[in-house]
């Protein structure tokens, strides 16, 4: 157990290294702020459909990771009408984030619940290695998305600090998943694939209709279509290099 909470922590941690590289980027222009939310629109796109729906149909069927997507797509739908005719702007002022970058900290925070869940169940297997393997993956995995994290974030003028924050803020769940997870293995198991579904719609949801229409706010339709496609090729290369990293092992 204490083997699969330091797990979790360390997967946690590794979300921050994302936001590293804006140490050496400088403040971006309007024209780059929109390709930029563009490219992180395409990064999530790209972990949605080629790392949580393909493990969640390795590991289950598809009508549960339809069920799932749908309804992560509903939860998203239903948070953001919700924030919009309610809008916490003294918090949101407290914390120093917008609508946008409060709704993604809000689905990459849910997102991370289904990562610790793998975490959990990987080390319930009783082989320490594949536990360890699945924990890897995951940390290796987080530092893309902390970069999907802080490029919105930095465009809206978040400190690197503050983006590195964020992003190890919103992988919290994996540690304090995981430990369950593991104890309740029969549990948490079977709800897998439709919590892994849960986060790619969710994903989806936010890129549709959150990041592409700032997108197009500041940059031209081509623009934010490459900056998509941008970022949705290096997170296939990634998830690639990632699976080629696993089949070794």
């Amino acid at each position: 157990m204490l083997e699969t909470l330091i797990a979790g922590v360390v997967s946690a941690l590794a979300t921050g290294l994302g936001a590293l590289p804006f140490l050496f980027v400088p403040a971006l222009n309007l024209r780059w702020q929109g390709i930029a939310s563009a490219a992180a629109g395409g990064m999530m796109f790209g972990a949605s459909v080629f790392s949580l729906a393909e493990e969640g149909l390795a590991v289950g069927e598809p009508w549960e990771i339809v069920v799932g997507l749908l309804i992560g797509a509903g939860f998203f739908w239903v948070t953001s009408r919700y924030l919009e005719a309610h809008d916490p702007a003294e918090m949101r002022k407290r914390i120093g984030l917008n609508k946008q970058g409060l709704l993604i900290v809000l689905t990459m925070f849910i997102h991370s619940a289904a990562e610790g869940v793998a975490i959990g169940v990987g080390f319930a297997t009783g082989q320490f290695e594949f536990g360890l393997l699945i924990a890897l993956v995951i940390s290796v995995h987080n530092i893309p998305e902390g970069i999907a994290i802080s490029i919105p974030l930095r465009a809206q003028g978040v400190s690197v600090f503050k983006c590195a924050a964020w992003s190890v803020f919103t992988s919290v769940p994996q540690p304090v998943v995981a430990v369950p997870a593991f104890l309740l293995v029969s549990t948490f198991q079977p709800l897998l694939p439709a919590s892994l579904g849960f986060a790619g719609g969710a994903m989806i949801y936010l890129v549709a209709s959150e990041l592409l229409p700032d997108s197009y706010k500041h940059a031209s339709k081509h623009e934010a279509a490459w900056g998509v496609m941008i970022g949705l090729t290096g997170m296939l290369l990634f998830v690639a290099l990632v699976g080629n990293i696993d089949g070794l092992n």
